[in-house]
C-alpha cells in the first residue's frame, strides 16, 4: 500500500532486524520502528507498536527466525532450547491472536530435525512465506469482497482491518481499496474504536491515503446511522475464528453485529485462513484478552503544544475494565470472506478442505 505515494509494508525483516510502522505514532507521525532482537520484537507486539491479526503474526514469525539466527552457533540441544523459549516469550504478548500462534509453530516446525545454522535458514524463509502468504491471501480477499459493494456503497467498519493489521492490502478494508481502484467510490463510517481508538488514528488515516471517502463517528453513533438508513454493509476483521463460525474480534464488534441483524443489514467478517483455528470448536472457548485500565481512563493524541501525550479522562480513584475483544456469534454473520472466496459461518469448515488439516494439524516441516 502507499503512504505518500511510497509502497510499504507494514512489517518486514530486513538483514535480521525487523522493521514495523510505529503504529502509536500514527497518524500525527510516520515512523519505522527498528527491532534487532526477538525480545525487542516481542515487547514490540506486546505494547502494540505493531498490532492487527495478521501484523502480529508477520511480527511474530520474524521474532522467531531473529530468535533461531541468535541460536545458529550454539549446540543443536542449546539451539532447541533458545528456540523453545522464544516461542513461549511470544505466545504470552497477545493471548487472543490466531495469526500470532500459527505463526510460532509454523517456524518451530520448519526448524524441526535440522542442524543450527540450516534451522535458522529456513526459519527466516519459512517467518518471510507467512508474510508473503499474507499479503497474497488479503489481496484476495480484496478481490472476492469487492463483489459485495456496489457503486457508491456506505459501508462501517469497526477497528482497523486495513493493510496496517496485516502485512498489506487488509482483510476488512481490501474490498474497499479493490472498490476504490475500480471507480465504484465507496464511503466508509469509521467507528472510532474506544478505547485506543484505532479507527479514528489508523483507518482514517488509511482510507486517507488512498483517497477513499469516510467519516469517523463515535462508537456509539453507528446505531444512529442504521437507524437512518445510512448503512448499506458492515464488514469488520477477526482476531480469531472458531471452528463453528464464532468470531473473536476488537471489543464492540458484536453490538455492531446486533445492530446491523436489527435493520436488515448484512455483516460480513473479512479474514485470512490463518485467523481460523479449527482446534477451538466455538467462541466460548476463544481467550479474552483484558488490557490494562489506563487505557480507558486516560486518552492519547496530539497536544496544543504539538507533541503527542495523554489527558486523564476520569476521575482520581476511578477503576476500568478493558477487555480487548468480544465473540460474535456465527448466527449474526452473513459471511466470512476469504481468499476463497465469501462463506457462510456453518460452512466454514468445510469450504477450504484441502487447508484445514494444515491449520488445525501439527506445524508442518520442511
Amino acid at each position: 500500500m502507499r503512504v505518500n505515494g511510497a509502497q510499504y509494508r507494514t512489517v518486514w525483516l530486513e538483514n535480521g532486524v525487523v522493521k514495523m510502522i510505529d503504529q502509536p505514532k500514527l497518524p500525527h507521525a510516520f515512523s519505522i520502528a527498528s527491532l534487532r532482537t526477538c525480545e525487542e520484537t516481542a515487547q514490540a507486539i506486546r505494547v502494540m507498536v505493531v498490532r492487527g491479526a495478521g501484523a502480529i503474526g508477520a511480527a511474530a514469525g520474524f521474532a522467531m527466525a531473529q530468535a533461531a539466527l541468535a541460536a545458529q552457533t550454539k549446540s543443536r540441544e542449546e539451539f532447541g532450547r533458545s528456540v523453545e523459549q522464544a516461542a513461549a516469550l511470544v505466545r504470552k504478548t497477545r493471548p487472543t491472536a490466531q495469526n500470532l500462534f500459527y505463526a510460532v509453530e509454523r517456524v518451530l516446525g520448519a526448524t524441526n530435525g535440522l542442524e543450527p545454522e540450516k534451522a535458522a535458514r529456513a526459519a527466516v524463509v519459512e517467518a518471510q512465506a507467512i508474510a508473503d502468504e499474507d499479503a497474497s491471501a488479503c489481496q484476495k480477499i480484496g478481490e472476492h469482497g469487492e463483489a459485495l459493494l456496489e457503486k457508491k456503497t456506505r459501508m462501517l467498519t469497526h477497528c482497523n482491518a486495513g493493510w496496517l493489521a496485516f502485512v498489506d492490502w487488509g482483510s476488512a478494508l481490501s474490498p474497499v481499496y479493490a472498490a476504490q481502484r475500480s471507480g465504484k467510490a465507496p464511503f466508509v463510517w469509521v467507528d472510532e474504536t474506544r478505547p485506543r481508538c484505532q479507527g479514528a488514528a489508523l483507518t482514517s488515516w488509511e482510507l486517507g491515503q488512498e483517497g477513499v471517502r469516510h467519516a469517523i463517528i463515535a462508537d456509539n453513533a453507528a446505531g444512529f446511522f442504521f437507524s437512518r438508513g445510512e448503512v448499506d454493509i458492515a464488514i469488520v476483521g477477526a482476531d480469531r475464528i472458531a471452528a463453528n463460525g464464532d468470531v473473536a474480534n476488537k471489543i464492540g464488534t458484536y453490538e455492531k453485529a446486533l445492530l446491523a441483524r436489527e435493520h436488515g443489514v448484512p455483516f460480513y467478517v473479512a479474514a485470512p485462513l490463518s485467523t481460523i483455528d479449527f482446534g477451538c470448536p466455538d467462541g466460548g472457548a476463544i481467550p479474552i484478552e483484558e488490557r490494562g485500565e489506563d487505557e480507558v481512563l486516560y486518552a492519547s493524541g496530539l497536544l496544543d503544544s504539538g507533541t503527542q501525550g495523554r489527558v486523564r479522562l476520569a476521575p482520581k480513584g476511578a477503576s476500568a475494565r478493558n477487555p480487548a475483544f468480544d465473540v460474535t456469534p456465527a448466527k449474526l454473520i452473513a459471511g466470512i470472506i476469504t481468499p476463497y472466496g465469501v462463506v457462510k459461518p456453518s460452512r466454514l469448515r468445510d469450504a477450504v478442505p484441502s487447508r484445514r488439516q494444515a491449520l488445525s494439524g501439527p506445524a508442518r516441516t520442511r
